[in-house]
C-alpha cells in the first residue's frame, strides 16, 4: 500500500479491525519513510459486476465512485467518516444482493438517494440536484416541497 503523503510503499500495519457487519477490514497504517499515519479499508468485491450507464455504456462497478459522490454531498455537514463508510457499505451490499451481473446506474442513484435521505436531508438534496440534473431554482423548490410532505 502506497503512502498518500510520500507515495512510498514501505509501511506497516499498526491496527486492524473488522467492521460491525464483518464485510470489511479497516487497517491503520504507518509509513516507514515519512512517518505519516493513514487508514485503508479492505472488502471483498464481486468480480465482473458492471454498471449500465444511461447511454448504454457498461463500466466496471467502482465503490470509490459511490464514496466520492456521497462525500461531496456530505461536505461541511455534521456527518462523520464512519457514517459515510457505513452508508457506502449498505448501498454496495444492497446492489450486490439485488443485481447479479449488471446494475442499472439509475438503481445506484436511487439507493444512494434513499440512504442519504435517511441520514441527512441537506446531503440528500445536494446529491439529488446532481443526480436528477436540476436545471433551475424551481427544481430545488419542488424537491424541497416533496421532502416537507
Amino acid at each position: 500500500m502506497r503512502c498518500p503523503k510520500c507515495a512510498s510503499s514501505e509501511g506497516r500495519v499498526i491496527d486492524s479491525r473488522v467492521n460491525k457487519d464483518g464485510t470489511a477490514i479497516r487497517r491503520r497504517r504507518h509509513c516507514l519513510s515519512c512517518g505519516h499515519r493513514f487508514s485503508t479499508t479492505e472488502e471483498v468485491l464481486r468480480d465482473g459486476l458492471l454498471v449500465i450507464k444511461r447511454d448504454g455504456r457498461r463500466q466496471e462497478f467502482d465503490r470509490a465512485k459511490i464514496l466520492s459522490g456521497i462525500e461531496r454531498a456530505c461536505e461541511k455537514r455534521p456527518i462523520d467518516v464512519a457514517q459515510i463508510e457505513q452508508l457506502v457499505t449498505r448501498v454496495t451490499q444492497e446492489l450486490q444482493q439485488e443485481y447479479h451481473d449488471e446494475i442499472p446506474s439509475e438503481a445506484v442513484g436511487q439507493i444512494v438517494m434513499e440512504k442519504l435521505q435517511e441520514l441527512d436531508k441537506v446531503a440528500y438534496v445536494r446529491f439529488a440536484s446532481v443526480y436528477k440534473d436540476f436545471r433551475d431554482v424551481d427544481d430545488f423548490f419542488a424537491e424541497l416541497k416533496r421532502l416537507k410532505l
